[in-house]
């Protein structure tokens, strides 16, 4: 793992041959007909602001470890996988080995569903923030967020009596909004949605408990799903850090928040300047890269297999 790690962050591509589909936060995706090219750079957001240095080798861990995951959850969903090995994409883009090498693979072309399908399997983020709010205004043993009723004496980070399955919309830029599930029906239809949330309550089971055993907690997560020739199928990335909160199993203690293997190194960092939180964004320092590609590497390492590592 050293070795790929000492080289420049990779902060953008360009692929001639084949035209720019998006170019998101991260990824750069190029359209190859019924196919995409999906590479992971090592771009960093925070605040929902690209920052203008990124993170050396952190789209080969993002990548590698989502096609480690999209197999291991392979029996509940089908992927969009076809490939993650440059040998194996078309010849014209062999000559673009040295980029794509263990950042990229070669995808099917779905009808992507625009909901953000998130499981939580302890109370974090965005549904404390919600939770606590309501609480304040509730009376009686229970607190309802989005149609979910919780218990009135949850404190924060503590595991929920089973994991539940929260939505959002999935907003092209800004922050992706919490909708209940009616909404959601709504927006996709009933059976549908049915079907995402038994889906993703499924995969999280099970890559919960083989992180577990790892010593890893994964806190909530979130997936995408797209449509190809009428079946339901697993798109974009699962389980890296960037769309997944983990903790230490062995370090978790409930009643406050929890260190992450993630970016929120660098968004205490960013807490800590004077910046608005607007474009453009502040340079990082040498320390707050090295640290949090630290986190990265961490969880990276503990959860997938040694065989799977990028070498």
């Amino acid at each position: 793992m050293a070795k790929e790690f000492q080289e420049e962050a990779v902060l953008s591509t360009d692929i001639k041959e084949y035209p720019l589909y998006a170019r998101g936060k991260v990824r750069d995706v190029y359209d190859l007909g019924d196919k995409l090219l999906i590479i992971a750079t090592d771009r960093i957001s925070a605040f929902d602001v690209v920052l203008p240095n990124g993170i050396p080798g952190k789209g080969k861990i993002l990548n590698s470890m989502s096609v480690f995951w999209f197999e291991y959850v392979s029996d509940i969903v089908p992927n969009h996988l076809i490939a993650a090995e440059v040998e194996l994409y078309p010849e014209n883009l062999q000559k673009y080995r040295a980029i794509l090498e263990g950042r990229s693979m070669l995808v099917k072309k779905a009808r992507r569903i625009d909901i953000e399908c998130v499981v939580r399997g302890y109370i974090s983020g965005s549904l404390w923030k919600e939770y606590v709010l309501t609480r304040k205004d509730s009376k009686g043993n229970t607190v309802e967020v989005k149609g979910i009723k919780f218990p009135a004496s949850l404190i924060e980070s503590a595991k929920l009596p089973q994991p539940i399955f929260t939505p959002a919309t999935k907003a092209s830029s800004g922050h992706d909004e919490n909708i209940s599930f009616e909404q959601m029906s709504d927006l996709v239809g009933e059976q549908l949605a049915l079907l995402l949330k038994e889906k993703s309550l499924a995969i999280y089971k099970k890559a919960y408990d083989y992180a577990y055993q790892k010593k890893i907690i994964i806190a909530d997560t979130k997936f995408e799903f797209g449509i190809l020739n009428d079946q339901l199928i697993l798109i974009d990335e699962i389980f890296s850090p960037d769309s997944s909160r983990f903790w230490s199993a062995t370090d978790y203690h409930p009643g406050e928040p929890q260190d992450s293997f993630d970016k929120q190194y660098i968004r205490d960092y960013l807490e800590s300047i004077d910046w608005d939180k607007t474009p453009p964004g502040p340079s990082l320092p040498a320390e707050v890269i090295k640290k949090t590609l630290e986190k990265y590497k961490q969880a990276y390492l503990s959860l997938v297999p040694q065989e799977n590592v990028v070498k």
